[in-house]
């Protein structure tokens, strides 16, 4: 269908709320859409080219017919949207990995005697479901950790409760043995109840029930059951214990936080039942790019909150969605009850939101690692870096530096070496900036090159290259590519640098975080690859390797400054006696903490200089 009939298609559209979907001229759904006004939305994706994303101009040159569902409303044409998508899977919407495959935990609640177990389907058939969960194997670890405190049946046979032996299960306490008529119906269900509290993350009313139970068995004189009970009693504490206190006040919540690089967004979930952390889950989303982080929180919750079993009466949000309003009455429809959507700017809301995003930048950083883990994927990576930055050969060895600083103090630069198909961690080498001041981070670049390239030509001239194995020098070897951590401006004074010291045959690059721009000498425009491609992925690796790097020298720097500077402040108190407190208390507040007597035993102190650290400290 040519363009002009799309629009005639287009212009006989209702005005009312609805779902469209785009096919392709082989009659797939490559879009799902919902809006308020159909006509007026898909209309907005016929404007001049020029004024739409590059990725929604990639889509209507692909769209060769229009089909749409009207509903009665926003909020069911979400719902709708939702299904369409995990129906279709269409190519250019933002999608969460498909919802069919996410794993649940189940609990039969539709059988006489339920049971609990992993299941990829969720259906509205009277049982009670929790998930989705993001792995198969996060689900089995849950399942496994209940099973040992809990002892529901596994068995999938059918209960008449006459039959003469029980299986071994019920031997290792590990089922109540309801085939042999050895627990009630009552108070099996009452123990599934205490699995469901358990799973909702209400220890402790699980606790006090479990002890209500342990003291009655206790008092009928029932001590094994009384042992058995005590026994899931501790082991429900011990899990409570190691689950992190986020609110002392309690609350039941979600916390979503997304990062999106390329085409990929990684979004991170923490779950908060009274006031706990008890647990996490990591999703992926893809066909991302061009999209705003307000319309891919927007599209994961949509995905995620329409299979979710169990929606909290608060989601805290690193970004604000869009249409508030109508995803906040979705969510509470779904629920059943009030649901509110708050976006934290401080305090401990803004506390796990930031904890939140620092999870989901490692999730997109593994998921790179990943990506580059398949067979022959570095070589495929380095091959594309060769072609696509017009180098002479395979770029073998690669460093890459990057610049550490908090307004120019404690300033620190790194070089992480990128060599045979691996990181070469015995020939990193780390640098703290001695000749400039303040934040001159062009400056700071120039002096770690100049560094590191006048230290190599000085082990060249120290020992002939038969003294010693390349291993024994690293320093004297030279890259086949050097990679700046940043723009333009990075990338001229690292030119400037070599030049200087007449090294002009390396190929240097620069790499910007921002949009993953890729500068080049004599090149006016940056150069970008895919969101897919392995060598954007090998080039954010490194990248992301050497402020890693970068970063952890500059917070043992800056810890070491901030200690002494601490202890320099005190008169009386020299290098050696600094030396010999920091060794005897570990750190300034062991000795903040000490007593005078304590730091008049250390080696070197007197009892005036143990009061002048008392009156300081």
């Amino acid at each position: 269908m040519n363009r002009e009939s799309l629009k005639e298609c287009v212009r006989v559209l209702p005005e009312k709320p609805g779902v469209y979907l785009f096919r392709d001229e082989e009659n797939r759904v490559i879009y799902v859409g919902k809006a308020a006004r159909l006509r007026q939305r898909v209309r907005s994706y016929f404007a001049p080219a020029a004024t739409l994303p590059v990725k929604t101009q990639n889509l209507v040159e692909k769209v060769s017919g229009i089909d749409f569902i009207m509903t009665d409303s926003e909020l069911e044409a979400i719902l709708l949207e939702c299904n369409l998508i995990k129906e279709h899977h269409p190519r250019y919407n933002v999608l969460l990995k498909d919802d069919k495959t996410y794993p649940y935990i189940k609990i039969s609640f539709n059988e006489d005697w339920p049971r609990l177990y992993f299941t990829r389907r969720w259906e509205q058939d009277g049982a009670r479901y929790f998930g989705p969960f993001a792995s198969a194997h996060s689900v089995r670890e849950t399942i496994k950790a209940v099973s040992k405190i809990f002892p529901f049946r596994t068995c999938t046979k059918s209960i008449t409760g006459s039959d003469t032996r029980p299986c071994l299960e019920y031997h290792m306490h590990r089922c109540l043995g309801p085939c042999i008529g050895a627990v009630t119906r009552t108070e099996y269900n009452d123990m599934m109840q205490q699995v469901i509290l358990f799973l909702e993350g209400k220890g402790k009313q699980v606790m006090r029930g479990l002890e209500s139970q342990m003291k009655k068995a206790s008092r009928e004189l029932q001590f094994e059951k009384a042992a058995l009970l005590r026994d899931r009693l501790e082991a429900v504490h011990d899990i409570m214990e190691r689950q992190k206190v986020i609110s002392p006040g309690g609350g039941e919540q979600d916390v979503i936080a997304i990062v999106t690089e390329g085409n990929q967004a990684c979004v991170e979930i923490l779950f908060i039942r009274t006031g706990k952390l008890i647990g996490q889950e990591q999703f992926m989303l893809h066909g991302v790019q061009d999209e705003s982080k307000n319309d891919v929180i927007t599209s994961f919750i949509e995905q995620f909150y329409g299979s979710s079993p169990h929606i909290p009466p608060r989601i805290l949000l690193s970004y604000p969605p869009t249409n508030i309003p109508l995803l906040r009455d979705w969510l509470t429809q779904r629920r059943g009850s009030s649901v509110t959507l708050v976006i934290p700017q401080r305090g401990k809301g803004k506390h796990l939101l930031d904890m939140a995003e620092k999870n989901a930048r490692l999730g997109m950083e593994h998921w790179r690692i990943k990506q580059l883990s398949e067979p022959g994927m570095i070589h495929t990576a380095l091959k594309e870096l060769q072609e696509k930055l017009n180098l002479t050969s395979l770029p073998q060895r690669i460093e890459c530096y990057d610049i550490s600083n908090i307004s120019g103090t404690s300033a620190v630069g790194s070089m992480i070496v990128f060599d045979n198909e691996k990181f070469r961690k015995e020939h990193y080498r780390r640098f703290r900036i001695k000749t400039v001041e303040g934040t001159d981070d062009y400056a700071m670049m120039g002096e770690v090159l100049r560094r590191r390239f006048l230290h190599s030509e000085a082990k060249r001239e120290e020992a002939p290259e038969t003294s010693s194995t390349i291993e024994e020098k690293p320093w004297t070897i030279f890259p086949d590519l050097i990679i700046i951590d940043g723009g333009r401006g990075h990338l001229h004074i690292a030119l400037k640098i070599l030049r200087d010291l007449s090294i002009t045959r390396i190929p240097v690059i620069a790499l910007a975080k921002e949009k993953e721009e890729i500068f080049l000498p004599n090149k006016s425009a940056p150069v970008t690859l895919p969101a897919n491609s392995p060598a954007l992925h090998l080039l954010q690796r490194t990248r992301d390797e050497a402020h890693r790097f970068a970063l952890g020298y500059h917070t043992v720097i800056r810890s070491k400054t901030s200690l002494s500077s601490q202890l320099d402040d005190i008169p009386g108190i020299g290098s050696k006696r600094k030396k010999a407190l920091l060794q005897k208390f570990g750190s300034v507040r062991g000795i903040k903490n000490a007593s005078l007597e304590e730091l008049s035993g250390v080696s070197g102190m007197t009892r005036n200089a143990a009061e002048s650290i008392k009156e300081h400290l």
